[in-house]
């Protein structure tokens, strides 16, 4: 089931899950450490698919002037064991159509890890810096116009 939340909607589970889902891949599993609790999560919206009480895909959607400008999309994860089934795809498509429904015509940036960038690309998104390093892995900014 798809959920979006805003952070005072959630419940202690819910954030737990979700923090534990972010620090198991962007941590542990990328072995990169980094304060993955920054401070942002308060001021978002929080998509999220659950099957049989199971957190399999989350990301995090950022109204403009809290992290950027714009609006971004953040976050972005697929369960270890749940990849390859599509929900990644899913995923996108559902953080940028609520990005869309609640504030229209305007624009959406993320901040890719390069080897991503393909996949954002397949959305429309495209890059708006050079690759940098980010907390060790290589990243790039990419920018998603509203027309």
């Amino acid at each position: 089931m798809w959920m979006i939340k805003s952070f005072n909607e959630l419940t202690t589970i819910e954030l737990y899950k979700y923090l534990q889902l972010r620090v198991n891949v962007f941590i542990v599993e990328q072995s990169c450490p980094y304060p993955e609790i920054d401070g942002y999560d308060i001021d978002s919206y929080h998509l999220s698919y659950v099957e049989n009480d199971k957190l399999l895909a989350y990301a995090r959607i950022l109204p403009a002037g809290i992290k950027y400008q714009r609006i971004s999309i953040g976050r972005v994860i697929v369960d270890q064991k749940s990849r390859g089934q599509g929900l990644a795809k899913q995923l996108m498509e559902k953080a940028i159509e609520f990005s869309h429904e609640k504030w229209p015509n305007t624009d959406i940036q993320l901040q890719a890890q390069t080897h991503l960038k393909h996949f954002y690309g397949s959305f429309g998104f495209i890059e708006i810096s050079e690759e940098y390093d980010e907390d060790g892995i290589p990243h790039v900014d990419m920018l998603k116009r509203s027309h």
